[in-house]
């Protein structure tokens, strides 16, 4: 049973809103958008996301008039509970754990899928991978290292256009796939805008996620820090402590009204 996108609870944190919803809700709305003759954009939050939407206005701007936003980040997750906001950790997703059966779900429906996204290799590896649990899936893909303007972008998006599909799936990583979707929305020919950052890195195994245990839980973060510390040190350690004192602020400044 499809359900009703308008009666979803709706969470702000720092001016930032997503939706109350769980992986299998978010896989039926995904399928159910893409049925529709209007384009619709399904974001996601997570700490990363909310301290750009703070320093970038047009980034914030996206994530608000996102037709569905859900929380990819257990950091959000807990910022929103200490609003007194009713959530648990079904309300947290992170694509790998779910792409097989979105996969799954997207054949049932005779829905197709566009992965748009990794370095040269990752597409097809993810489509193999994919084909093995959803053999009918109408899929395709390129990587998401090409000129994102110009003459090598019009060649891209004249490719995406010609497989038109009813899913566009965008990972370039945070802000760059969502200015792209901004920039070429009106000219890209899909039903269903998808930003999903590295899940196909993850997914593929191009990239080590960490043993689950520390994944379900939050810590992630961790295991990623410790296998490139010189590349994300100052996203989670400087990006984690900035959006938690932006919380505590927001916090302590609207109890004392």
């Amino acid at each position: 049973m499809t359900i009703n996108a308008e009666k979803i609870s709706e969470i702000t944190v720092l001016g930032v809103r997503f939706h109350r919803i769980n992986c299998c809700e978010l896989i039926d709305h995904i399928t159910s958008f893409a049925k529709r003759p209007k384009k619709t954009i399904v974001g996601n939050v997570n700490v990363r996301a909310m301290n750009f939407a703070n320093d970038l206005p047009w980034f914030k701007d996206f994530l608000n008039k996102s037709d569905l936003v859900f929380c990819d980040g257990f950091g959000v997750l807990l910022a929103a509970k200490l609003k007194g906001f009713s959530l648990s950790n079904e309300h947290r997703m992170t694509c790998p754990d779910y792409i097989e059966n979105f996969a799954k779900a997207c054949e049932r429906e005779s829905l197709s899928l566009y992965l748009l996204a990794g370095k040269p290799g990752v597409v097809e590896k993810a489509i193999y991978q994919l084909k093995k649990v959803a053999p009918n899936l109408e899929i395709d893909g390129h990587h998401g290292y090409f000129a994102k303007e110009g003459e090598e972008n019009e060649a891209i998006i004249e490719k995406i256009n010609q497989f038109k599909p009813d899913i566009l799936y965008v990972g370039f990583g945070m802000p760059l796939q969502e200015r792209w979707i901004t920039d070429n929305f009106d000219q890209v020919n899909a039903r269903v805008f998808l930003p999903l950052g590295a899940c196909l890195d993850f997914y593929t195994g191009t990239v080590n996620r960490g043993p689950q245990w520390l994944t379900d839980r939050g810590f992630e973060w961790m295991t990623r820090l410790i296998t490139e510390p010189g590349r994300l040190w100052s996203r989670y350690l400087v990006g984690n402590s900035i959006f938690f004192l932006r919380v505590m602020k927001d916090f302590i400044l609207k109890s004392r009204f």
